[in-house]
C-alpha cells in the first residue's frame, strides 16, 4: 500500500492566485464527465449529474485502494462551460445558454475495466440497500482532457461577480500576451458550495490558449 496521494498539492494546474492570470502548461488529465445544458440553478440535470459523480468518484476511490493498493484524495467538482455567445458569460451571463460538462479529475491508473467494476459495485449496492440508482449513472463516461497551454487565476467570492474578471482575462491579459483563447472555459471549485458562504468561495477560472 502506498501512501495518499493529492493530486490538488502535486499539479501546478491547481495552483492560483487571487488577483493574478498566470499562464500554466496543464497536462493531459482524466476525468469522469457527465454533459448537460442549461441554467446550473434551475436545471434538474445539473443537480442530478453531481449526485451521480461523486458516489461514483468515491466508489472508484476504494476500489483503488482495495484492487491496487493505490489511494488517492477525490478530486473537487469542475466544469466545462461554454454558449454559441461567449458573452453569455461576461455581459449578460444568460445562464439558459450555457452548456456545460461537468468533471471530476481520476487518476490515469482508473482504467475502463475499473471504471466498469465501480459503475457495477455502484449497481449492486443500490438493489442491496433497496435504494435508487445514481440518476444520471448511465451518462457517465471516463475521458482524457488535453487543455495544453492555459491562463488561469483564483476568484474568491460568488460565481456571479466572475464576469468582471473573465471580462479582464478575456479581453486584456490574454491578447495584451499575443495570445487567443481556444478550447472551453474551465472552472474548479475549491470549495463547497453547501458549506461556504458565498463571499468566500475560492474558484480556478481556467482559459485554454495558443498563439496568435
Amino acid at each position: 500500500m502506498t501512501g495518499k496521494t493529492d493530486f490538488k498539492r502535486e499539479l501546478d494546474a491547481y495552483r492560483a492566485r487571487a488577483g493574478e492570470f498566470r499562464l500554466v502548461d496543464v497536462p493531459a488529465l482524466q476525468y469522469l464527465m457527465i454533459d448537460g445544458y442549461g441554467d446550473p440553478n434551475t436545471e434538474p440535470a445539473y443537480r442530478t449529474a453531481i449526485e451521480t459523480l461523486y458516489p461514483l468518484a468515491y466508489t472508484l476511490k476504494f476500489l483503488s485502494k482495495r484492487e491496487l493498493g493505490r489511494d488517492y484524495t477525490v478530486m473537487p467538482l469542475e466544469g466545462l462551460w461554454w454558449a454559441e455567445d461567449m458573452s453569455a458569460f461576461t455581459v449578460a451571463r444568460d445562464k439558459t445558454a450555457w452548456s456545460w460538462t461537468l468533471l471530476i479529475m481520476t487518476p490515469e491508473w482508473i482504467g475502463p475495466d475499473l471504471f466498469a467494476a465501480g459503475v457495477e459495485a455502484l449497481r449492486q449496492k443500490s438493489r442491496k440497500a433497496a435504494k435508487a440508482l445514481p440518476p444520471r449513472l448511465g451518462d457517465v463516461r471516463l475521458e482524457t482532457l488535453s487543455e495544453g497551454r492555459c491562463v488561469q487565476t483564483l476568484h474568491i467570492g460568488r460565481y456571479d461577480d466572475e464576469a468582471e474578471v473573465l471580462s479582464r482575462m478575456h479581453e486584456e491579459f490574454i491578447p495584451g500576451q499575443g495570445l487567443r483563447m481556444t478550447g472551453t472555459h474551465h472552472e474548479i471549485y475549491l470549495s463547497d458550495a453547501r458549506r461556504t458562504a458565498p463571499e468566500k468561495l475560492r474558484t480556478i477560472l481556467r482559459q485554454p490558449v495558443e498563439a496568435l
